[in-house]
């Protein structure tokens, strides 16, 4: 599966050049499924609306996709698999949306759509904050939010490293350079942390990080 990981969406030219990159087409030929999951757990059903209308400071939905479709997972486990699977595998890309990374995490593991992401070879994965940290091995001890029934701060390691998203957004003050760091300390993996004008664009073994900002890439 490709990946376009992003703090804020789809904000800047070399971000959405990167998506059509990744794509093999332009954004008006493709078709794409939304996943307000995240949002629940933070932010609300007011959160999932605004993403989804395109009322959000994270474009996603509003990019001119060919279809839109919205891909609700803790309905998944009440549906037959085969009923909602065509759905994802005919997909060109799947945004999932920001908000409560450990309840967007738990809910990709028991809608059965974690275990199929491996498969998605052609499909884009493009995620927003949460939905970008969530593709990680680890989120790290520094963010807290819903606790899942196993606990811990595991993520589902699509990829090698994690997230730090939103760094020095002025109004988020946990997110500086300061809070990066402490992150940074109790991660065994690397950690990139970004700001909102910047992405990680993963295909196959290659990590490009896509920036009109700021970033920085701590080890461990």
């Amino acid at each position: 599966m490709k990946l376009l990981l992003t703090s804020a969406g789809i904000n800047n030219t070399s971000i959405r050049n990167a998506l059509i990159d990744l794509l093999g087409k332009p954004i008006a030929e493709s078709n794409a499924l939304f996943i307000p999951t995240a949002s629940y757990a933070m932010g609300g059903p007011a959160s999932a609306w605004r993403m989804i209308t395109g009322r959000a400071s994270t474009p996603l939905c509003e990019l001119g996709w060919k279809s839109l479709g919205v891909l609700e997972l803790t309905a998944l486990p009440s549906i037959d698999e085969e009923h909602w699977l065509p759905w994802v595998q005919e997909t060109d890309a799947l945004l999932v949306g920001g908000g409560d990374v450990f309840y967007l995490g738990y809910w990709m593991r028991q809608s059965g759509l974690a275990d199929r992401l491996p498969s998605l070879r052609e499909a884009v994965y493009v995620g927003v904050s949460g939905g970008s940290m969530v593709m990680a091995p680890i989120i790290g001890d520094y963010f807290e939010g819903w606790k899942p029934p196993t606990g811990g701060d595991s993520a589902l390691g699509v990829v090698d490293f994690s997230l730090f998203p939103h760094l020095d957004n002025e109004n988020m003050p946990d997110f500086s350079m300061a809070g990066a760091e402490e992150w940074a300390a109790g991660l065994p993996v690397p950690g990139y942390a970004i700001d909102d004008q910047t992405a990680i664009k993963v295909t196959g073994g290659t990590v490009e990080v896509v920036s009109e900002g700021h970033w920085k890439l701590f080890t461990p």
